[in-house]
């Protein structure tokens, strides 16, 4: 396998990232339009007026922002240190899978417990890619 097969689990995240960040725009305009809100109600973040279907694609953006860093960095990390295996692109192509289908559940019927299982279902396996990458970092180190 190529390392840099790492990169399209990557490519795919980076990319719904940016179709979450174009959709927050589009239902603030529209949202605008109807009157549900003004400009002022973004001045320091979203005001408590902000209806939640306009707030939830901004929350959902946010939290594409937090967790994830960690997967972009573990990911170039295994790359760079030529750790990049069968094992750590499946790894990274279910953690994008399970990203995706978080932001789905977000930004349709955001059914709580369905979202947090499937938000903790990620988490544990980017803890998996960062354990994978320590034994990498181990074995290449003699620790």
């Amino acid at each position: 396998m190529h390392e840099s097969t790492i990169f399209y689990p990557m490519f795919v995240l980076a990319s719904w990232t940016g179709l979450v960040l174009l959709l927050v725009p589009l239902v603030r305009i529209l949202s605008a339009r109807r009157g549900e809100i003004v400009a002022d109600d973004f001045k320091f973040g979203e005001s408590s007026t902000v209806p939640p279907r306009v707030s939830v694609p901004n929350r959902n953006y946010m939290n594409l922002l937090e967790a994830p860093m960690l997967f972009y960095v573990v990911c170039l990390a295994l790359y760079v240190t030529a750790g990049v295996s069968v094992l750590a692109v499946s790894c990274a192509w279910v953690y994008v899978s399970l990203r995706l289908v978080h932001s789905i559940i977000h930004l349709t019927y955001n059914g709580v417990l369905h979202r947090l299982t499937v938000f903790g279902l990620s988490n544990a396996v980017l803890i998996a890619l960062w354990v994978i990458m320590a034994v990498h970092v181990a074995s290449i180190t003699g620790a």
